[in-house]
């Protein structure tokens, strides 16, 4: 029985277990809401800088990963242009054959070099082609490609610009209007001892075409490797990248399986609490039976 109105010892022991429970059981709350064991530095100060200090590389392992794939697209873009240019330089190649004819007429080859020249002019198109966000690796002049490969940001791979425009150092054909014109018929040979027919000028174009076709694969070759040293990076940075989530998981993330089942036994707890402090509180009522 209690013996003092003015203090109930029952009462303040349950209101102190009352307390506890109900902050255990916001914790638990916030575990299961977030999925965070250590949601805060107020959780775990060691863990939370550990796992803060993971996100950011996490972070600017991201970033580079955005400015690889960026870079594998300028490079994919000359690729595709720079394939299609050995495709056209093929077909120049079966016109000028049929120009080395020594029987055709003037007529024949007129026409045979209307559609060289349109297949030339593609060439440059295709180059044009081959712009995105204003980088170009196969036009004339074009800058090398240096992309950040690490979080560091020290670490580059560079894929070099090669030249694939018609009079570069790989498109060696010929830029004239009449490609397989006589020498002869040439007003800037006039004088000129030696002269070629044109027959013998598509033969020459012809081993023109070949060199060019020689030197735009090595060129492309060149170009894929950059591109494979790009994916083969990006694939590191992604296994990394997926090791560093497993890791700042490891630290922060909460067990869900045992806090579901802790925070049903601490709702019951917090209700039996809650009864036993009502009973506590009307237990000083007891001494009013004595002046019954």
């Amino acid at each position: 029985m209690v013996n003092n109105v003015n203090t109930n010892p029952g009462a303040l022991i349950a209101l102190q277990n009352l307390t506890r429970i109900t902050e255990q059981l916001e914790l638990t709350q916030r575990r299961v809401s977030t999925g965070l064991e250590v949601s805060s530095a107020k959780d775990n100060p060691a863990l939370f800088a550990l796992a803060q200090k993971q996100r950011a590389e996490l972070g600017s392992i991201e970033s580079v990963q955005q400015g690889i794939r960026i870079g594998v697209s300028t490079v994919d873009v000359a690729l595709a242009a720079g394939e299609s240019i050995t495709d056209v330089l093929v077909e120049m190649r079966e016109i000028a054959s049929q120009a080395a004819d020594p029987s055709l007429s003037s007529d024949d080859v007129d026409l045979l070099e209307e559609q060289y020249v349109a297949l030339r002019d593609q060439l440059d198109r295709l180059v044009d082609s081959a712009d995105i966000g204003g980088r170009n690796l196969i036009a004339s002049g074009g800058s090398d490609l240096v992309v950040v490969a690490g979080p560091d940001g020290a670490t580059t791979i560079t894929v070099s610009a090669q030249d694939l425009s018609v009079g570069g150092a790989n498109v060696t054909v010929s830029a004239s209007s009449d490609p397989f014109a006589a020498v002869a018929d040439d007003p800037s040979t006039m004088g000129v001892d030696e002269s070629m027919t044109s027959s013998e000028v598509a033969q020459a174009e012809i081993t023109a075409i070949e060199a060019s076709i020689d030197a735009v694969s090595s060129a492309l070759g060149q170009l894929g490797g950059g591109a494979r040293s790009l994916e083969l990076q990006n694939n590191i940075l992604t296994r990394i990248s997926d090791a560093l989530e497993i890791s700042i998981g490891n630290l922060v993330d909460a067990d869900l399986a045992r806090e579901s089942s802790r925070l049903q036994a601490l709702q019951v707890q917090q209700q039996l609490a809650i009864q036993t402090l009502s009973i506590a509180n009307a237990a000083p009522n007891a001494i009013l039976a004595l002046f019954a």
